[in-house]
């Protein structure tokens, strides 16, 4: 999608630093942290939100979640824990159009919101 800021990121155009990158995903820093790690995992191909995986594009979900699991092993957070988050629609707090999901880690969080 043309103007979509996570589809330009994800495809290069808008300079990032891929912590991880494969033909599906890639995870960067998020630029407004709620914790000590906070990353998004966005996929590269345009899915406005949680609400349209069907049997066309699951891989992006399954390839989302393996990120997940390799960037928390790498950072070093996984024995400890983290928490993986997707906003879908504006109820949930969607701001950006285009599915992605948070980790949230490097620390103790709060369980008010889990």
């Amino acid at each position: 999608m043309a103007d979509c800021i996570f589809c330009k990121i994800a495809n290069g155009e808008i300079p990032s630093e891929f912590l991880y990158e494969d033909d599906y995903v890639v995870v960067i820093k998020d630029i407004n942290p709620m914790a000590k790690v906070h990353l998004l995992v966005l996929t590269k191909e345009h899915i406005c939100c949680a609400n349209m995986f069907d049997e066309r594009n699951s891989i992006y979900a399954a390839k989302a979640f393996e990120a997940v699991a390799k960037v928390t092993k790498k950072l070093g957070i996984d024995e400890a824990g983290y928490r993986v988050i997707n906003n879908c629609g504006e109820d949930g707090g969607q701001t950006v159009k285009h599915v992605h999901f948070h980790i949230l880690g490097g620390q103790k969080l709060s369980v008010d919101m889990a």
